[in-house]
């Protein structure tokens, strides 16, 4: 069994046939999905996806590029609203400057706001960062020293600085389809040296769809490409990435209760 670590089925590409898409991800042996918010303003659609489907789990939190566009909100509400049975991660937040769609200042106070709703909840930190290296390890830093933080660098294709200092925090790694395309080879050397116990796997869908799908809508079923590829990458069984992939996710978000032997 595989699980999508970090997906979007609350996007409108995904409204019309999200039944068949849960099937097919279903059909591919992808035993779990974990739906991401990006915008509080849409939460309860993020969460009554979640509700719907036994196998969907979901996130709250606010994407950097909607940082100054969402309405304030601090630690403890974002903590609250994580009561909710099937939230079981914070997040996706983080730092952006690449795009800048919000001011660098509002990024990271946003970011610092998630970072103390995952201490106070006891859940999983869902860390998007893009051009930001050195920002993002000084906030996740602050935020570990202050105790009781954990967590996962989303969709990474970043550099060794980023993946070495987040594993030192005890943060989790997960790969995207990115790890497939041709010109990725600085990021499957860092992909061939993250540890067994501290890796996942993810489609970000409806972006980065892997070969052989690449340029088309990325779907959850698609995980499992990702996935054949990097078993091949670290020289292991696809049975034996599935299982060492399914048990990182079942202890980073012990919260969904999965059984994973």
């Amino acid at each position: 069994m595989l699980i999508d670590s970090h997906c979007h089925l609350d996007f409108e590409t995904f409204t019309p046939e999200l039944e068949a898409i849960v099937a097919r991800a279903r059909e591919a042996g992808v035993g779990g999905l974990l739906t991401i918010c990006t915008r509080l303003t849409e939460f309860e659609r993020v969460k009554s996806i979640a509700d719907r489907f036994p196998d969907v789990w979901c996130s709250v939190g606010i994407h950097p590029h909607e940082a100054a566009s969402e309405p304030a909100t601090g630690a403890s509400r974002l903590a609250d609203l994580a009561r909710h049975p099937k939230v079981i991660g914070i997040g996706e937040a983080g730092l952006d400057y690449y795009y800048e769609h919000s001011p660098r200042d509002r990024q990271r106070a946003v970011f610092r706001d998630h970072i103390e709703a995952a201490r106070l909840s006891g859940l999983p930190l869902i860390v998007h960062s893009r051009d930001a290296d050195e920002e993002t390890v000084e906030l996740l830093e602050e935020g570990a020293a202050a105790g009781g933080l954990a967590g996962v660098i989303h969709c990474f294709s970043s550099t060794a600085f980023l993946a070495e200092r987040a594993l030192a925090l005890g943060f989790y790694i997960s790969l995207s389809g990115i790890v497939t395309f041709r010109k990725a080879g600085a990021l499957r050397d860092i992909a061939k040296t993250i540890p067994a116990d501290r890796f996942l796997v993810e489609t970000d869908s409806p972006y980065l769809a892997p070969v052989p799908h690449r340029g088309k809508r990325n779907e959850p079923a698609f995980v499992t490409h990702t996935a054949a590829f990097l078993a091949e990458l670290r020289g292991l069984e696809p049975a034996t990435l599935a299982r060492e992939t399914t048990a990182n996710f079942c202890r980073l978000f012990a919260k969904a209760g999965l059984s994973c032997g």
